[in-house]
């Protein structure tokens, strides 16, 4: 591990990230291209710089605004290298970069592991490990990611619109807009409120993976009588996003991607009838209503966001 993270520190300095200039092309094209994708050499991740790696007391390496991507010159990069003694042994974990055994095939389907990311195109592998297209964190090796490289989740945005007593939508009183409400979760892990997602299992449907996690995260894997409403519920939804998630567990060389997909309930008497209480990762689970002044775990808020627009509600 050390040697092999030690050639990759050596080289962040001169790295550049391959399709940048078609990434900037890309944007420069069209505002509605930007909206859609999160685009390398563009994004400035910034929830994954500064500051301590979570569930740990290393601190990392400082990377300011104008050293993020790899095609910018920081030669005094020296980040720490840090993974989670929680990743030894465990079989949704990767094996050590260093250890003989471990023979990834980057970018593709390697067995029942998917390392291709969804971000479109391939990432750099250097000196035997994954380099984050989207820059410098400030921590190398996998902190407590299990993978290196891309770290498939899937995030269910369930969504109903808020209603008073008697049943009618409750609009705001600034906009005039309908308040939408999301199925939420608070995380026992850093307490803020979140997407109820979770992790895509090796060979797994990201679609299944969409149903078990908001299960296991708001019901506690127990649907009882509405079982078949809820498998009816998660046939059809929206996708609304499919790429790198500024995630604070990000580091060098592993990071966050997710597919987000919205279950909007229209009438709200599907997903008002369903036993919510929190299970698994979630200390409690609720309605909460959306707006510009909640804030979400990690680029959460920046989802949510998207499902608002979709429906036209307020923000």
């Amino acid at each position: 591990m050390p040697h092999v993270l030690g050639r990759l520190a050596c080289a962040a300095g001169e790295l550049g990230v391959r399709g940048a200039a078609a990434a900037a092309a890309a944007c420069s094209a069209g505002n509605e291209l930007a909206m859609a994708r999160i685009l390398p050499g563009i994004f400035k991740h910034n929830r994954c710089r500064n500051g301590v790696y979570p569930q740990s007391d290393v601190r990392r390496y400082p990377v300011p605004d104008e050293s993020v991507f790899w095609s910018q010159t920081y030669s005094d990069y020296q980040p720490p290298v840090h993974e989670s003694p929680i990743l030894h042994g465990k079989p949704w974990a990767d094996l050590s970069a260093d250890d003989p055994a471990f023979k990834p095939k980057w970018n593709e389907l390697d067995g029942k592991v998917n390392r291709v990311s969804f971000i479109g195109g391939k990432y750099e592998i250097r000196d035997d490990c994954p380099v984050n297209p989207f820059g410098r964190t400030g921590i190398r090796g996998r902190g407590i990611l299990g993978r290196w490289g891309p770290n498939h989740a899937a995030d269910p945005v369930v969504t109903r619109w808020k209603r008073d007593e008697s049943g009618e939508m409750i609009l705001h009183p600034d906009s005039g807009k309908r308040i939408l409400q999301m199925c939420a979760i608070e995380r026992q892990d850093c307490g803020e409120w979140a997407i109820p997602g979770g992790m895509v299992d090796p060979g797994e449907k990201v679609s299944a993976t969409l149903r078990r996690e908001f299960l296991e995260e708001t019901m506690d894997n127990d649907a009882g009588d509405e079982a078949g409403a809820v498998e009816q519920f998660f046939a059809e939804g929206t996708e609304i996003y499919k790429g790198y998630v500024d995630d604070p567990r990000n580091t060098d060389c592993a990071w966050m991607e997710t597919v987000a997909v919205n279950f909007h309930d229209e009438s709200g008497a599907v997903v008002g009838r369903f036993p919510l209480h929190a299970g698994d990762d979630a200390a409690k689970v609720r309605w909460m209503d959306v707006g510009e002044e909640v804030k979400l775990y990690a680029s959460h808020s920046n989802i949510v966001k998207r499902v608002v627009d979709m429906l036209e509600a307020h923000w």
